[in-house]
């Protein structure tokens, strides 16, 4: 999943070197993304009105979902 959500961050962004994601596991079956880009690149990762970070997060939640897990998404700056 972590790749997953690396590909897509680093096809969106100008500044694809910029992207770091950190994986942590809060219980058995929920983990929990942190993304972070460049501070140019923000927007392009949030998009209009949210409409990108909420489709990222709908992928991921139905990718997880398959594997029986929980992922949340949180986007840093």
């Amino acid at each position: 999943m972590k790749e997953f959500v690396e590909f897509i961050a680093k096809h969106l962004v100008d500044n694809p070197e910029a992207v770091v994601i950190t994986e942590k596991v809060n219980e058995e079956k929920k983990i929990v993304f942190s993304l972070k880009v460049g501070p140019n690149d923000i927007g392009k990762v949030i998009g209009k009105k949210g409409k990108t970070a909420l489709a990222m997060r709908t992928l991921l939640t139905a990718v997880a979902a398959k594997q029986g897990k929980r992922a949340i998404l949180d986007i840093e700056d």
